[in-house]
């Protein structure tokens, strides 16, 4: 075999570092471009946040401004001409004025630690070192819905070999511990968890022995609804079952889970949509728009010395950041006004006239790749008088109709929902029956996929939804 060289000529997408950094800012969420802002500050002096100019009269703070009155020139290193213009992009924005949700809109509560607040507790109490040496490691192994998975006899070979521990002085602790606040920590099992929170808050109600008997020996009759073998097995009528089960109800099977709930997402929306003139329209919220531009001392020092290569990098480096964070906020704006567009009928109506959308139709409305349209509504979230959407949210499968018309998942779990909240509660409609409505208005649906969509709204089945 011969070897020989041989020349070719072919096109290929080269993915510039410009393009590289586009792409990967758009794929970001608002929280992280922030971050990914600051660090560019911080790292490139050529880089700023522009003053806020509107107590002023000058343009609003935290929006990208842009002199529309020159056009966009292709970035040049050796000419710095253009630095004035990348001061000011624009984007159109909602007005700030318009916007009735200031930062406290997503503030998050503070909170304070399970372990802290029985401390708190326990500060008030006579114990002696012992006491709180048992009482600290019963309160490290309780879950974080507050309970004590682990048995007495493990919890005691946890401590050093000096330290000697009795089995009843685990006890008494642990009945101390259980008489604390929230009602139910420290609980072994769900039925001592009920008990516990009986004793301490209900034990003056008329139907507390009843709630006793039914947590102690027929919680699972409870748990699985089966109220006719309840009843019987207590030897009680309808209305005092009804009463017993509604004083459970009110006891918490979950006492810690307030303390150990994970923050709240910090959401950022970054379209606003209003409607104006009888039509939906979508604005880019203002409070996520950076004022970037090009620190103009260095610009000029640059201009004046011919400086080093490493600030004319610098330089070119904070013109690409402010071009992309730019272009990454127009996408944006176009991608969710092609969306707003297309479910006009959502904001107008609610779920319920949800219609199918793939990523391809927006994709073709606005000219860009699937791939594009992906990068563009994951982590992107849209708000409104109906509340706040990942751009994902709009996305739906979808199901024929009768008529030869298709009709959104989304759609069907609305009309699941609406069914079953105006169904008989003493005679809730099975999936079965759900599916043969479904059916009469049009849209073909089986029993199982009314079970899926259902069981994904966490709706219990009929026999759980059914009311003495």
């Amino acid at each position: 075999m011969k070897q020989h060289l041989q020349l070719k000529l072919s096109q290929q997408l080269a993915l510039t570092p410009q393009l590289q950094q586009a792409i990967r800012l758009l794929q970001l969420s608002t929280i992280e471009l922030n971050q990914e802002i600051e660090h560019a500050l911080n790292e490139n002096p050529l880089l700023e946040l522009a003053e806020d100019l509107s107590e002023s009269g000058g343009v609003q703070s935290n929006t990208l401004e842009k002199d529309t009155s020159k056009e966009d020139k292709p970035f040049d290193d050796d000419s710095f001409e253009q630095d004035s213009t990348w001061e000011n992009l624009s984007i159109p924005t909602a007005n700030r004025q318009d916007d009735e949700h200031g930062e406290d809109y997503f503030s998050v509560e503070e909170k304070i630690s399970l372990v802290d607040h029985l401390k708190q507790q326990l500060q008030l109490l006579p114990l002696t070192q012992k006491d709180k040496l048992i009482i600290s490691q019963l309160i490290a192994n309780i879950n974080d819905l507050g309970y004590l998975e682990t048995p007495l006899e493990e919890i005691m070979e946890q401590f050093p070999g000096e330290v000697e521990i009795e089995l009843e002085e685990m006890k008494t602790c642990l009945k101390l511990l259980q008489t604390l606040d929230p009602p139910g920590i420290c609980a072994r099992t769900l039925s001592e968890c009920l008990l516990i929170q009986l004793h301490l808050q209900y034990a003056s109600d008329p139907y507390y022995h009843l709630a006793i008997i039914t947590c102690k020996d027929h919680l699972v009759l409870l748990g699985n609804r089966d109220y006719i073998k309840l009843k019987k097995v207590l030897k009680i009528t309808d209305e005092q079952l009804r009463s017993t089960i509604q004083l459970i109800t009110q006891l918490n099977p979950k006492p810690a889970e307030h303390f150990f709930l994970q923050d709240t997402k910090y959401i950022i929306p970054d379209v606003i949509v209003k409607k104006y003139k009888k039509k939906w329209v979508a604005q880019l919220n203002p409070q996520v728009l950076p004022r970037l531009k090009i620190n103009q001392l260095y610009a000029n020092l640059l201009q004046k010395n011919n400086s080093s290569s490493s600030l004319q990098q610098q330089l070119q480096e904070a013109r690409w950041l402010i071009k992309n964070v730019q272009q990454r906020f127009e996408t944006i704006l176009k991608v969710s006004q092609a969306i707003v567009d297309e479910q006009q009928a959502f904001f107008e109506n609610g779920d319920i006239s949800m219609r199918p959308m793939v990523l391809k139709e927006i994709a073709d409305l606005v000219g860009l790749h699937e791939s594009t349209i992906s990068r563009v509504t994951t982590q992107k979230y849209l708000f409104s008088p109906r509340g706040i959407f990942e751009l994902k949210y709009f996305f739906s499968s979808h199901v024929s109709t009768e008529t030869g018309g298709m009709a959104s998942s989304t759609s069907i779990r609305a009309l699941i929902k609406q069914l079953i909240t105006n169904e008989n509660p003493k005679k809730p409609l099975s999936d079965n029956q759900i599916s043969d409505i479904l059916n009469e208005r049009g849209i073909v649906v089986a029993r199982r996929t009314v079970a899926k969509y259902r069981e994904s709204m966490q709706i219990y089945p009929t026999n759980q939804r059914k009311v003495i």
